[in-house]
């Protein structure tokens, strides 16, 4: 099957006439042009909320791109102030930017060294605390709201920390919110006013993705620039020669054919890429029954050991080999949905980043959705409200052997999400991508896997609002020590464990409450090793 320019596809004879129909139907309609000029009405009626109001992204790298200079002129001077470390504060849409970039562009010499931190896990909040030195570390508070749970408790705690050094925090965030009177009280070093009109997801190249960028030392023209250089592309009529508007209709296309679960291949250095394109696609096709599972880390299987339900997304970087090279070609071979896109490197993100935010747009012009809203997102909020106003937790009993059983095989094959309330580690995240291959290879069912609480702001909204097909595994692990949250415990978390527990508390009946499979594993000691023992019995 042809593709747009820069793009190669090898997709099934079967699906030609209805994705050729659609590239037709997204020429006549001018699909792209009425992106180009904000036509809210591409997907629903006029003046519906969270639509018209979300498009800054379309050209928020561009105003970024005229700002380079002064960003980086205002990370060095951090560095001159003798700050060596960074750490961002934030969730879903003001993290996985933030953690693609730390990975991707790694550390440079004229950069401080990047941290992220992203959950509620007492382990993890004293992790991030033992790898800086709190005294020379600037705190990158983000939230667009504001009134975020998990960031306003972690700033709290560094807060406490650094004895109220006010020059130590940065605040990006929307105008007039609730943190940007916070900064301005507390006499932080910048409060950098984020454009409104842009959803989290689609935050990556604004002050959300690239203050942090900036403070690591990444090439902001070069990363902006990709970014601004596809522009003109993506105002193109005709799919052909609009990458954006041919990846989005295929990609919907074949979602509305059932081949919904869409997995990506990555080559390094960007390999981190799908934490936040998983975020991009999941909260914005998500929902109305509808939606499309992006597929990110799960280790690369034989052919056999895929359903008819996928569709795979190579970003492939010449300059870089994979260990398996043959294993793409073999999924071609096999009849499996192919769609490579060619990867250059760390400072090509940008582009490619713009170019998954209009292609997602576009899919939810196919599945005749909003892709800028989250309706089933705040469920989960609210439930965790619920379990904290509680005078003891609800009790979730754990799954014993043949509840596991029944979730991993009974019933056709759909998809498993698992879960994980830990602290992230190198060591856990190989350890699950084991377990993942292997439960792939058994029932060729897809697998996803997301730390909480991050997969809240992430995956959460797909899993309540998409097709009533997934499964769900919660891997809950308690701290040895408790994190106290200071000023907590009036109206907030008394404790990071606390809020832990209540957001997987809260999410797990909130699953229940859908009519959704899903049960508790409890990872006794060391998690690695609880894990291990799992794996051996599955």
């Amino acid at each position: 099957m042809s593709a747009a320019d820069g793009i190669d596809a090898a997709i099934p004879d079967a699906y030609a006439p209805a994705i050729d129909a659609r590239l037709s139907r997204a020429a006549s309609d001018d699909v792209a042009g009425r992106i180009a000029a904000r036509d809210d009405t591409l997907w629903g009626a006029a003046g519906q909320p969270e639509v018209a109001n979300r498009l800054g992204w379309l050209d928020v790298h561009e105003r970024l791109l005229a700002e380079a200079e002064d960003l980086h002129a205002f990370a060095r001077q951090a560095r001159a102030d003798g700050l060596t470390e960074a750490v961002v504060l934030g969730m879903g849409g003001s993290s996985l930017a933030p953690e693609v970039f730390r990975r991707s562009f790694g550390t440079h010499e004229d950069g401080l060294i990047l941290h992220v931190l992203d959950s509620t896990d007492a382990d993890a909040v004293r992790d991030v605390e033992a790898e800086i030195d709190v005294a020379k570390a600037l705190f990158v508070v983000s939230s667009k709201s504001g009134g975020t749970v998990e960031t306003l408790s972690a700033f709290h705690y560094f807060w406490d920390k650094t004895g109220g050094n006010g020059s130590q925090f940065v605040a990006v965030t929307d105008p007039g919110s609730g943190l940007a009177t916070l900064g301005e009280e507390h006499g932080f070093r910048r409060v950098f006013a984020n454009d409104p009109n842009i959803g989290g997801r689609y935050s990556a190249l604004s002050y959300f993705g690239i203050v942090p960028a900036a403070l690591l030392g990444a090439d902001l023209k070069a990363l902006l620039g990709g970014a601004t250089a596809l522009g003109p592309a993506l105002r193109e009529r005709d799919p052909a020669n609009n990458p954006g508007l041919w990846l989005g209709s295929v990609l919907g296309e074949l979602s509305l054919a059932r081949r919904d679960k869409l997995t990506f291949l990555v080559d390094p250095p960007i390999e981190s890429y799908g934490l936040w394109v998983e975020q991009l696609i999941a909260e914005s096709t998500g929902k109305h029954g509808k939606g499309i599972l992006p597929v990110a880390d799960e280790p690369v299987g034989a052919p056999e050991a895929y359903g008819s339900d996928r569709v795979f997304v190579h970003l492939h970087d010449a300059g870089h080999h994979p260990a398996d090279a043959g294993a793409v070609q073999r999924l071609i071979d096999a009849g499996q949905p192919v769609i490579t896109i060619p990867a250059h490197g760390a400072a090509d993100l940008g582009r490619i980043m713009l170019l998954f935010e209009f292609a997602t747009a576009v899919a939810g012009w196919v599945l005749e959705i909003n892709p800028f809203d989250q309706p089933n997102v705040q469920a989960a909020k609210d439930k965790t409200k619920e379990v904290l106003a509680m005078a003891s937790p609800p009790d979730i009993p754990e799954a014993d052997a043949a509840k596991l059983k029944a979730l991993l095989d009974d019933g056709p094959a759909s998809y498993l999400a698992i879960q994980g309330y830990l602290a992230p580690t190198p060591e856990f995240d190989d350890e699950i991508a084991d377990v993942r291959a292997k439960l792939r290879d058994r029932t060729t069912m897809a697998t996803t896997f997301g730390y909480g609480p991050r997969y809240l702001h992430s995956t959460g909204q797909l899993h309540k609002g998409g097709p009533p097909e997934g499964r769900f595994l919660q891997l809950l692990h308690v701290a040895d020590e408790d994190v106290t949250i200071p000023g907590g415990g009036a109206g907030g978390p008394a404790s990071f464990e606390t809020l832990k527990r209540a957001q997987a508390d809260g999410d797990l009946l909130v699953l229940r409450d859908h009519g959704l499979p899903a049960e508790r594993i409890v990872l006794q000691g060391d998690p690695v090793a609880a894990l291990r023992i799992i794996k051996e019995n599955l």
